[in-house]
């Protein structure tokens, strides 16, 4: 290692003893220092720093000045051989100005900043005096700076404090004009206003009377009105009243007369048409004998009841339907959500009722019958808009009642003898109807009959 050339030997040492500030560091003259020290900081290795700066070498020497200012300013002043790395990694970078220093005649155009911070690191005979000088010619120049900024702020606020007064005197002239101008407006404001309260008083009373005079004729039209009303109400009462006395003659001669004759009048065709029917089925001849009766031949044999059990329909074979529906006067009433459900339940209901409608209208073309389709309608938030096929009664449930009571109420309502045919699944309308009369066939049943219409 180099030998120091000054202030690291033992001549440096006893320098150092024998010359001390007896104040701390004028500011200028410390920032000078840190930043001296900062920039000949990244000359050395880690090695050659204190431990305290250690953690501080890869920083730049901006941020070491602004992060490290006073360990590094600690570390210069406590330890002898790292200021005197700092001192020649300056005497490299300003050998003038060392050179200067060591004669001890510094340079009269320097910075007197930058001669005591370099003082203050290289420590030559006299570096305290470098120092106070350099501090007292700073004091001075910022005295000199301060004074200076002093006198330009103060004509400044001369300036603006005559402005200010000129502006104060043309404002207040302004505004002795506008409060002249308003006084003027507010005494015809006044003037104005008296003669509109004037006007008002005149314009209420006025009012008052019309007033008066509206709520009489109010009075007396609303007592005609009430009159009025209660003729009106006294009139309908008595129109409610004969209204319902001819519907209650109406509703008991239709009652009366009408359900009954509809029923006599289907139970007789139904009777008729069994007859006839009957006829052409066993063939009987007409009353008396004929010459033919007469004649000795061989009479075929009649069927024995084990040739007519032969001759039964499966519960399960769609003919069974068609026969039942062939007979005189026949009504097919039909569970219907029963029947769509068990034929196209993953279909939404709506398309289920159209599909099961469409199959019924084609089964009442072809066989004459009567048939009637019943829905469940109690969870119906409005009614279902439908337009109902041709030949079929499409009827839905009332809130409260079920459309397995609707078709028990449809079977007690035909008269006993008429043919009707019930289908359903649900065990419980099946027996249900069968106890009125009814015969119950399975949702299977019309489901194969009508696929063999479609």
């Amino acid at each position: 290692m180099e030998q120091p050339e000054n202030g690291g030997g033992p001549a440096g040492a006893a320098g150092d003893a024998a010359e001390a500030l007896d104040r701390p560091l004028p500011e200028g003259v410390r920032r000078r220092v840190v930043a001296l020290v900062s920039d000949a900081f990244g000359g050395l290795t880690v090695a050659e720093l204190p431990a305290q700066l250690r953690q501080y070498a890869r920083f730049t020497p901006t941020r070491r000045a602004k992060f490290a200012g006073n360990a590094m300013a600690a570390a210069l002043e406590g330890d002898p051989l790292f200021r005197q790395r700092i001192g020649e990694r300056l005497g490299k970078a300003q050998p003038e100005l060392v050179k200067a220093l060591e004669s001890g005649s510094p340079p009269a155009a320097a910075d007197p900043a930058d001669v005591a911070a370099a003082a203050y690191v290289l420590r030559p005979a006299g570096w305290v005096k470098m120092v106070a000088a350099a501090g007292e010619e700073a004091q001075r120049a910022d005295a000199e700076r301060a004074d200076e900024a002093g006198r330009r702020e103060l004509d400044r606020l001369r300036e603006e404090l005559a402005h200010a007064r000129d502006q104060i005197r043309t404002e207040t002239e302004r505004l002795r004009a506008e409060l002249d101008s308003a006084r003027k407006e507010n005494e015809s404001l006044h003037r104005k206003l008296r003669s509109a309260q004037a006007d008002l008083k005149r314009g209420e009373a006025a009012l008052r009377h019309r007033d008066a005079e509206i709520d009489g004729v109010r009075a007396q039209a609303a007592a005609q009105v009430s009159a009025a009303e209660s003729e009106t109400r006294r009139l309908k009462a008595r129109l409610a009243e004969a209204e319902a006395a001819v519907e209650a003659g109406r509703r008991a001669a239709r009652e009366g007369r009408s359900v009954e004759d509809m029923r006599l009048r289907l139970l007789l065709d139904t009777v008729l048409d069994a007859a006839q029917g009957l006829r052409r089925e066993l063939a009987l001849p007409p009353a008396g004998m004929h010459p033919a009766d007469t004649v000795d031949a061989v009479e075929p044999g009649r069927m024995s009841p084990k040739d007519i059990a032969a001759r039964a329909l499966s519960e399960t074979d769609p003919a069974l339907l068609d026969q039942l529906l062939a007979l005189p006067q026949a009504h097919l009433v039909v569970d219907g959500y029963n029947v769509t459900k068990t034929g196209y339940p993953t279909m939404p209901l709506e398309k289920q009722r159209l599909r099961l409608l469409g199959g019924l209208s084609m089964l009442a073309a072809r066989t004459g019958a009567e048939i009637t389709c019943v829905f469940d309608g109690a969870e119906l938030a409005a009614p279902v808009l439908l337009a109902p096929p041709r030949g079929v009664r499409v009827l839905f449930s009332k809130a409260g009642v079920t459309a397995d009571e609707l078709i028990r109420q449809l079977v007690r309502a035909e008269p006993p003898g008429r043919p009707v045919v019930v289908v359903s699944t649900d065990r419980e309308v099946a027996d249900g109807v069968a106890k009125a009369g009814a015969r119950p066939v399975a949702s299977a049943l019309l489901l194969k009959r009508l696929s063999r219409v479609s």
